[in-house]
């Protein structure tokens, strides 16, 4: 599927008053559109900035919110107070506005122009003025937003109004995001459980259950000529196991494999679906556990979770938005067993099957094996290990008065040793600060055991998705102790007692 509508842009609002005359309100809208045209020229923001025209009212600024509150193309707004607006003025627009917000605090000039400086100088080019206002308004409100302070042309301001606006574009993939679940959560599991009412509420994430055998059905209605073209597809695109090629002994296995794309590929475009789950604990009639699908649809841009985890899949969805075009990879992941020992602690992550080959250092292998689970024929699936680099892996669990975020900064790496016995996709990681600091304080804050590990997206988008969201976010980074971190926890605690909805 397509990660991201072309048509989505973010709206630039400027303020000013009309105290100021004619003449100088085109000078600001001249150097606002500066200003847009200065951001855009770089590759930091991937989304298409919308400029619009000067704000001096209280009713025009109310309407220019409302409109982009009801925009659905709309996935943001960056307000910069070019001179003095008085902040009253926005009262009416920042209640009615529904999108995220970014405050961009900058100037047109990067130098004074000292022996030039008159007072018509100081009364145009007071956004010093004129943005402090505003702050002082949106604190005084309990505004949630991102602050950005800097000159248009520095591309680390770009690449953080680039990081707020791939945030922006995630919480907009949530909002109008359907699930289908194809069966029920593994039974006796605690953390893939969560109150899906208060995630729509939160998120806009609407999941809803279907039977297996609605899944089966769409797979047997799957037409040779289809089949034909996905397997074909495999053999093209990845190295093909010569006993699942066109002329091997189990080339009916990469056919199922195949008829049971077509129909998941089917079943979630026909419904609208961006993100599903399975449970090998509930196959129907399926012949095999859903693999080298799985696989593939999360490569094009699908959020999955296992056993029925919603909220990784929701989460992985997200993710995929956010990284676009990004380089590196996104995936369903799961921390799955240790080495400790000798050299630097590393956690081996994979799945049953199912890991994005986005993560892929090279193009992966087709295989065919025994699982030893899930009690039905064996599943084809995608055979890999995931290419070095920094990234971070993040949970989404349900505290039950609020969702959570715990997100972990790693370093993927290459494993110590071939890995012949293991015919799975696999991830080898290291973790900030140190593994025994990272696991402790993963399990202090009831991180879950399914997360998205990403390559892709920077940990400053992770940060600017929890504010628009609104949902707790603790992350173990270099700078975490034990100590500190349960400290911080604990004053959580309090703040999302006592304050919920308030700005910082």
């Amino acid at each position: 599927m397509s990660e991201e509508e072309p048509s989505l842009e973010c709206w630039f609002l400027t303020g000013s008053q009309a105290l100021y005359g004619a003449d100088t309100l085109h000078q600001v809208a001249e150097q606002s559109l500066q200003i847009v045209t200065m951001l855009a020229d770089g590759p930091e923001i991937s989304i298409r900035l919308v400029w619009k025209p000067v704000l001096t009212g209280a009713d025009e600024i109310r309407r220019i919110c409302l409109d982009a509150s009801a925009s659905d193309n709309c996935v943001g707004v960056i307000a910069w107070m070019h001179t003095f607006s008085p902040a009253k003025a926005w009262i009416a627009g920042l209640e009615a506005l529904r999108k995220p917000l970014l405050h961009f605090h900058t100037q047109i000039n990067v130098s004074l122009p000292w022996d030039q400086i008159d007072m018509d100088f100081m009364n145009l080019n007071q956004a010093a003025h004129g943005d402090r206002e505003f702050g002082y308004l949106e604190t005084r409100m309990g505004v949630l937003r991102k602050t950005v302070a800097g000159h248009a042309t520095d591309p680390e301001v770009r690449s953080r109004i680039g990081a707020w606006t791939r945030a922006a574009r995630g919480l907009h993939a949530a909002r109008e995001m359907r699930m289908a679940r194809f069966g029920d959560n593994m039974r006796d599991v605690a953390v893939t459980e969560g109150d899906k009412v208060e995630a729509q509420i939160k998120l806009g994430v609407s999941v809803n259950t279907y039977g297996v055998n609605d899944l089966v059905a769409a797979v047997d209605r799957a037409s040779k000529e289809e089949v034909d073209a996905v397997a074909a597809e495999y053999e093209a695109r990845y190295a093909v196991a010569a006993e699942l090629a066109a002329d091997g002994a189990r080339h009916e296995s990469l056919r199922d494999a195949a008829r049971i794309e077509v129909g998941l590929r089917g079943f979630l475009a026909g419904g609208g679906f961006s993100a599903f789950t399975t449970n090998f604990e509930d196959l129907g009639g399926l012949r095999q556990l859903p693999g080298i699908a799985v696989q593939r649809l999360m490569a094009d841009g699908y959020g999955f979770g296992a056993e029925g985890d919603w909220k990784t899949a929701a989460l992985l969805r997200i993710f995929k938005v956010m990284a676009d075009d990004r380089p590196g990879g996104t995936s369903f992941m799961e921390d799955y067993t240790y080495h400790l020992g000798p050299g630097e602690p590393k956690v081996l992550g994979a799945h049953m099957l199912e890991v994005c080959p986005s993560l892929a250092a090279r193009t992966p292998t087709c295989e065919i094996h025994p699982l030893g689970i899930g009690d039905r024929e064996d599943p084809v699936r995608l055979v890999f290990d995931a290419a070095p680099g920094p990234g971070f892996k993040v949970g989404l669990l349900d505290l039950g008065d609020r969702f959570r975020l715990v997100a972990n900064d790693i370093e993927v790496v290459a494993p110590d040793a071939p890995l012949p016995k293991l015919p799975v996709a696999r991830a080898v990681w290291t973790t900030a600060p140190s593994f025994t600091t990272a696991a402790e304080c993963w399990l202090m804050a009831g991180g879950p055991h399914h997360t998205v590990l990403t390559t892709a997206v920077g940990t400053e988008a992770l940060e600017d998705f929890a504010v628009m969201a609104d949902i707790e976010l603790v992350r173990i980074d270099q700078s975490v102790t034990e100590a500190g971190f349960m400290h911080m926890l604990r004053w959580n605690q309090a703040y999302y007692r006592l304050a919920p909805g308030k700005a910082w």
